[in-house]
């Protein structure tokens, strides 16, 4: 069973943000942690190669500066190794490009079974990304995965829906998106840690990947300004004299409420 799952690297939500001034994109300087949401990924990833007797996980990811510190913490947790797309012409782009830069770098995987990506990043919560990856790998796709389990050539997943969850049977291979909860993700060990020093990560640009007409330059979208959101207003104090309940229904009336 060998298990691709896509990964991010992003700035630590511990540390606020801060933005561009002259592009309005978030700064990515500095050392990145790997995205929480992932991190179930990657567990479920291990967990299926262990379920199947043998196999190995290979993260895949694109980040600027050739940063690795997120991706060496998966490699912590018992991924085999990893590929990095690292490029300055990636700066600013939107989900379809970050979708063909990780579709490609898949195919460079090698031959796989299965690939996991979580449901959305913390950082982004566009949900396009693994669809996006699915099509443009023409690989059948299985969203907010719950539950997964392997059996021969074909994935078993509990899908979560507001209602409970459905059971969908998929061939191998496939994309799945897993939420989080899916699975405890484990520590990394300290002899994960060190081991992970010398895992392989497998650096790439975009000419590398034979790819064109992807990041900032091709975005589809544009930020022209970002402002601060309205200071919150005081609310209006009712002094109940026997009236109150008339006042309050006035106000829903206003409100279109009621």
């Amino acid at each position: 069973m060998n298990v691709v799952v896509c990964v991010k690297q992003i700035p630590d939500p511990a540390i606020p943000g801060q933005l561009d001034p002259q592009t309005h994109f978030m700064k990515r300087e500095g050392k990145l942690i790997l995205d929480d949401s992932d991190a179930y990924g990657v567990e479920m990833a291990l967990q299926l190669c262990t379920a199947a007797g043998g196999g190995e996980v290979t993260l895949v990811s694109m980040a600027p500066n050739n940063e690795t510190s997120g991706l060496r913490t998966a490699l912590a947790m018992g991924a085999a190794k990893a590929i990095l797309v690292s490029d300055d012409s990636l700066a600013g782009s939107d989900a379809l490009s970050t979708a063909k830069v990780l579709a490609k770098a898949i195919e460079r995987a090698g031959e796989y079974d299965l690939v996991l990506a979580a449901t959305e990043s913390t950082d982004g919560y566009t949900g396009f990304v693994p669809e996006a990856i699915a099509a443009l790998l023409g690989l059948p796709s299985v969203t907010f995965a719950k539950s997964i389990n392997i059996e021969g050539g074909t994935v078993h997943v509990q899908r979560q829906t507001e209602a409970g969850y459905d059971e969908v049977t998929s061939p191998l291979p496939a994309v799945v998106s897993v939420t989080a909860g899916v699975v405890e993700p484990r520590y990394p060990s300290f002899k994960g840690i060190m081991a992970a020093k010398n895992k392989p990560v497998d650096t790439l640009t975009v000419s590398d990947l034979g790819l064109s007409g992807v990041g900032g330059a091709a975005a589809g979208q544009e930020i022209t300004a970002v402002d601060p959101a309205p200071a919150r207003q005081a609310g209006e104090i009712v002094t109940d004299e026997g009236e109150g309940h008339l006042k309050i229904v006035q106000f829903l009336e206003t409100q279109k409420v009621i």
